[in-house]
């Protein structure tokens, strides 16, 4: 392996995916500069599936992180690699118990709801099971809507302005994309007041901002 500390990082990514989402956003915080290279998740049958991609990620998903000849699938993984690689500002704390507390919040999301309802499983409902749309977007908003119930009771009595506090952690890089979820599928957010003030703190940042779907190069502009 090259050294890569002074390699760009490049990141395969699809504006829609908030596994993307969530990596855009901690590059963005980081300061660090990334070319993206976008990956339809839909056209062609998906182009993740084809044999370059597949070669750069076996488990045919984005993110995908190139750093150097370095490459890295999973946003948790990429989102600890960038606390590596640059220290400043740190999105997963040192201090242990700080750590795994930030840890547990990124998880609710990241291994308790969005699993659930990506678009491998809706697309496994539709061809399977024969889902209409309608089932689908309901079986999404359900695990959305359980996964801010989660959040919402997790985070009440250690939410600052952020999810753990005054400053944004990974926990927020979670958060942002899947509250842009519930927006997607019309899940209402009323009663979830913590998740509501952490979406309006965090999206006056511009580096929440310019991680938005809108905002990346493949976002469908007609």
């Amino acid at each position: 392996m090259t050294s890569t500390s002074t390699a760009p990082m490049k990141l395969y990514s699809y504006f829609r995916s908030s596994a993307s989402y969530r990596v855009r956003i901690a590059l963005n915080l980081k300061g660090i500069p990334y070319e993206i290279s976008p990956v339809h998740l839909l056209e062609g049958g998906g182009q993740q599936h084809a044999e370059t991609y597949r070669r750069l990620n076996p488990s045919r998903e984005v993110p995908t992180l190139i750093h150097g000849d370095f490459v890295l699938g999973q946003s948790m993984a990429i989102i600890d690699y960038l606390d590596s690689v640059q220290f400043s500002p740190r999105l997963i704390p040192v201090d242990p118990q700080q750590r795994a507390i930030t840890l547990q919040a990124c998880e609710i999301v990241n291994s308790g709801a969005q699993p659930v309802h990506n678009l491998r499983v809706l697309q496994k409902l539709e061809k399977e099971f024969q889902a209409t749309q309608d089932q689908r977007d309901a079986w999404a908003a359900y695990w959305i809507r359980h996964g801010c119930e989660t959040l919402e009771a997790f985070l009440a009595d250690k939410a600052g302005r952020f999810a753990l506090g005054d400053h944004p952690t990974a926990a927020d890089c979670f958060v942002i994309p899947h509250l842009a979820n519930a927006d997607r599928f019309k899940v209402s957010l009323e009663a979830f007041p913590t998740l509501r003030r952490i979406r309006v703190c965090c999206l006056d940042l511009p580096a929440f901002q310019n991680a938005a779907p809108e905002k990346q190069p493949d976002f469908p502009r007609s």
